[in-house]
C-alpha cells in the first residue's frame, strides 16, 4: 500500500494537473467548432434560396474562400519552407484565362476544367522550380515579380486572350437569385481541400523536412534531407488549388484581362494575409484572409473607397507586426494562449 505522506500533492500541482475529461472537451472544442462553422457556412446559401437577400453575403464569403485558397496554398511554400513568393497570383491567371479560353472555343464549362487547370497550374509550378528554386532570398524573390512580369507580357501581346481588352465570358450557373450558389459550394470545397492540404503536410515528414528547411537549409541538407526535391515539389502543390479557384473566380467574373488577375498588389496581399494571421500554421493564412477582408470591406463602407483603406491596412499590419511579432496565431500559440479551435497544429 502507498503511503500517502510520501507521496505530497500541493494545492497548485492538483489545480494544474489535467482534470477528468478536460483533454475530450479540448478535443470536442477544436474539432466541434471549424466543423459547425464549415457546416454553417454549407447551409448559408439555404437562406438564399428561402428568402432572397443574401446575395452581398454570398458575394463576400467567395471573396474570403478565394483568398484563403490562396493564402493556404502559399503557405506552403513561404510558409513552411520560408521562400517567400510574390508571383503566385501568376497561378491565379493561368486557371483562369486556361478554363476561360477553353470555354469561349469550346464550350466547356469551367467547373470540369478546373481541377484540369489545377494541375497544369501545378505542373508549371514544378518546371518554375526547377529554375526559380536555385536562387534562394531576396533573389528568388525578385525572380517570382518577373515571372508576374513575363506572364502580364504575354497575356497583354496574345490574340487568343483578348490582349488588353481583355475576354468576355458568360457565367455558368443558375439565374437570379441563384447565379452565385454553385461558385459558391465549389470554392467552399477547393478551400476546404487546401486546408486539409496543408494539414496533412505540416504534419507529415515532408512538412517536417520543409520547416527545417525554413531554420537553415544548409544543416537540412546536411542532415540528408533531399531540400531541392522538397522545395520544388512545395512550390508545385502550392499552385494546385490557386489554379482551381482562379478557373471558377474568372467564370464568376465573366470577364478576363490581365489587370484584374495580375496586379502586385494580389501577390503582396496573398503575402500579407498569411503573415497577419501567422504563416508556418494550418490556421493562419486562414484566419489572416478573413480578417484583412472584413477590415478592408468595413472601411470601404465607411469612408469609401479612397486611399484610406491602404492606410488603414498598413496600420494594422504596423499593430500586429508591434504586437503579434509571429502572426496572430503563431503568437498567441507560443505565449500558450491560443484557443483550442483555432490550434490545427
Amino acid at each position: 500500500m502507498v503511503n500517502m505522506t510520501d507521496t505530497p500533492l500541493s494545492v497548485e500541482a492538483v489545480q494544474k494537473s489535467p482534470q477528468p475529461g478536460s483533454s475530450k472537451t479540448n478535443l470536442w472544442v477544436k474539432r466541434g467548432v471549424p466543423l459547425g462553422t464549415l457546416l454553417a457556412l454549407g447551409l448559408l446559401p439555404l437562406l438564399q434560396i428561402a428568402f432572397n437577400g443574401y446575395n452581398y453575403w454570398l458575394h463576400m464569403l467567395l471573396y474570403v474562400f478565394l483568398y484563403i485558397i490562396m493564402a493556404t496554398s502559399w503557405n506552403m511554400i513561404g510558409g513552411y519552407a520560408g521562400y517567400i513568393s510574390l508571383g503566385h497570383n501568376v497561378f491565379f491567371a493561368f486557371g483562369a484565362y486556361l478554363s476561360g479560353m477553353v470555354f469561349v472555343f469550346f464550350r466547356i464549362s469551367p467547373f470540369l476544367t478546373a481541377p484540369i487547370a489545377g494541375l497544369l497550374a501545378m505542373l508549371g509550378g514544378l518546371l518554375f522550380g526547377l529554375i526559380g528554386l536555385r536562387t534562394r532570398g531576396s533573389t528568388f524573390i525578385i525572380s517570382t515579380i518577373a515571372l508576374v512580369l513575363l506572364m502580364t507580357e504575354l497575356l497583354d501581346n496574345w490574340d487568343l486572350s483578348g490582349g488588353t481588352n481583355g475576354l468576355p465570358m458568360s457565367m455558368i450557373s443558375l439565374e437570379g437569385q441563384y447565379a452565385k450558389i454553385p461558385y459558391y459550394y465549389y470554392l467552399l470545397v477547393i478551400m476546404v481541400l487546401a486546408i486539409i492540404t496543408s494539414y496533412f503536410i505540416r504534419h507529415s515528414k515532408f512538412g517536417l523536412g520543409l520547416r527545417a528547411i525554413s531554420q537553415d537549409e544548409i544543416k537540412t541538407e546536411v542532415a540528408g534531407i533531399p531540400t531541392r526535391r522538397y522545395k520544388i515539389l512545395a512550390f508545385g502543390i502550392s499552385g494546385l488549388y490557386i489554379g482551381m479557384a482562379g478557373a471558377v473566380w474568372g467564370s464568376y467574373l465573366t470577364y478576363l484581362r490581365p489587370s484584374i488577375f495580375l496586379p502586385v498588389v494580389i501577390g503582396t496581399s496573398i503575402v500579407l494575409m498569411a503573415i497577419l494571421g501567422g504563416k508556418g500554421t494550418v490556421s493562419g493564412p486562414v484566419i489572416g484572409a478573413a480578417i484583412m477582408i472584413a477590415i478592408n470591406e468595413l472601411v470601404v463602407a465607411k469612408l469609401g473607397a479612397t486611399e484610406l483603406n491602404i492606410v488603414v491596412t498598413g496600420l494594422i499590419l504596423i499593430f500586429v507586426l508591434l504586437y503579434f511579432p509571429e502572426g496572430i496565431v503563431g503568437t498567441l500559440k507560443a505565449k500558450n494562449r491560443l484557443p483550442s479551435f483555432l490550434d490545427w497544429g
